[in-house]
């Protein structure tokens, strides 16, 4: 993972809120599939899922038991041969830098399989075996904005054909695991990471998609010399409704970083 101490001007010459559009909104678009995983895995990411899946398998790794046939045809496009966990899921996450969640296409839309070693404020263990619309329902805006639309989406997307949307959240850490929410962020606002997430999804098969995740990390001080990133930020918080605004982490945390891009 690059330190954040390094500014990256691209991140913040196209941030992940973009010119203050509003925060929790499906926003896909298509890219080429060169694009799907638009890195390789680093050295230090590797040791990173090798770490939790020697020592916290059960809470990164989570499978239905008729996700057998889902996870062969991921490993298959992936290339993916050697199986050495229980799970190969387990051994498709070493290949690429995402976190990856299987979906099924039909019925439901549950969640079958999935590795997650990066997660922010949720557990897979909640969540497997669950429809996408129970996935998003504590926050009831968030089924409107995002679950009915991707539902929608998932059943009429073309065949491997990857589609993009960045999703953002400030935290007081640079930590990847985030079981569960952290309250309001510990330290000085200057020092609170903005934690953005590269999110992809493919219908790799008629019967099942592929929900990918790659997370990056900046300082959030590093805004003050990009005024647009400042604008389109500013806009966003401006834009969320109370619901999104608690599902982000209170009116105390917004006003804070509010306060602190505007000052």
């Amino acid at each position: 993972m690059a330190s954040i101490k390094s500014v990256d001007h691209n991140f913040w010459e196209n941030p992940p809120w973009g010119n203050g559009k509003e925060k929790y909104r499906l926003g896909l678009k298509p890219i080429e599939k060169i694009r799907w995983f638009e890195v390789k895995i680093t050295d230090s990411l590797k040791a990173h899922k090798k770490n939790l899946l020697a020592t916290q398998y059960e809470d990164v790794i989570a499978t239905t038991e008729e996700s057998e046939a889902s996870q062969n045809l991921l490993a298959k496009k992936l290339k993916v041969e050697n199986k050495t966990y229980p799970d190969l899921i387990a051994d498709i996450s070493l290949s690429v830098p995402d976190d990856l969640c299987i979906i099924e296409c039909n019925k439901k839309q549950r969640l079958l399989a999935a590795s997650v070693c990066s997660p922010s404020y949720w557990n897979i263990k909640s969540k497997i075996g669950k429809s996408l619309r129970e996935i998003h329902k504590p926050v009831e805006s968030l089924n409107e904005k995002i679950g009915n639309p991707i539902e929608k989406f998932i059943n009429n997307a073309p065949l491997n054909k990857p589609f993009l949307r960045e999703n953002w959240l400030i935290h007081g850490d640079d930590q990847r695991m985030h079981l569960t929410p952290e309250g309001f962020p510990r330290g000085n606002v200057k020092d609170w990471i903005v934690r953005s997430e590269r999110e992809t999804l493919c219908k790799f098969s008629e019967d099942y998609s592929l929900f990918a995740i790659n997370v990056r990390f900046q300082k959030l001080s590093s805004i003050l010399m990009f005024e647009d990133a400042i604008l389109g930020l500013r806009r966003s918080l401006e834009g969320m409704d109370q619901k999104e605004i608690d599902y982000f982490g209170g009116n105390k945390k917004v006003q804070k970083i509010f306060d602190f891009i505007i000052s």
